[in-house]
């Protein structure tokens, strides 16, 4: 099948204004909630965009593990080519996509890396396996053949044996501040809805209508 023929006819309900929370941390929420409930797979998953230091963008798809009231938590090795791009710009753009509700969030903000204390409790949260992995994995870099990764990381859980093991550091996690939200509710015959929350001096959110 040509992909001109793969087509699709949202049947969203109608997103309005004044059914909106006045808070956008909120609003995600509602929506969150409601695409766990439906079971959809994978709802926390959000594809991150960061930029390099010639400013050419990069996307990958991450978890999101903590909805703070700074902002929305990730996990990742901070070596990373993602790691990288953040420390030379600490800026990202996080998008979700539940298509069984045809509802999409982009998300635009400043970077920080959390706590080593939140980033501790969430590595001791993990299977050990995740945790070897994690500290055998030079993250992004090349690597001659899957039997050579294999061995690097077989020799990590030879080295560490039975004995309790920390967070290396160079792993943990980032918050992302959220600057602007949009949310976008697919509706029939390409008549989307998009509403973009953004802050003003006093950081006060205000909510604009689109066009689709």
């Amino acid at each position: 099948m040509a992909f001109d023929e793969l087509r699709e006819d949202y049947q969203g309900a109608a997103l309005h204004k004044k059914n909106c929370a006045a808070d956008p941390r909120a609003q995600f929420q509602a929506w969150f909630d409601e695409a766990v409930q439906a079971e959809i797979p994978m709802a926390n998953a959000m594809t991150l965009a960061t930029v390099d230091g010639q400013g050419a963008p990069h996307a990958r798809i991450v978890l999101l593990k903590e909805l703070s009231d700074e902002g929305f938590v990730f996990f990742t090795n901070y070596q990373s080519d993602k790691g990288q791009e953040l420390a030379a710009h600490a800026k990202a753009a996080l998008v979700f996509w539940w298509h069984p509700h045809t509802r999409q969030v982009r998300i635009e903000g400043q970077v920080h890396k959390v706590s080593a204390a939140e980033s501790d409790a969430y590595f001791d949260s993990r299977p050990r396996a995740s945790n070897l992995v994690a500290m055998a994995s030079a993250q992004s870099r090349a690597v001659e053949s899957r039997a050579a990764m294999e061995e690097v990381i077989a020799a990590e859980v030879r080295r560490a044996g039975q004995a309790p093991i920390t967070r290396p550091a160079h792993w943990g996690g980032y918050c992302v501040r959220p600057t602007r939200y949009e949310f976008w509710q697919g509706r029939p015959d390409r008549s989307h809805d998009r509403l973009v929350y953004s802050q003003d001096a006093s950081q006060v959110w205000t909510i604009t209508r689109l066009f689709p």
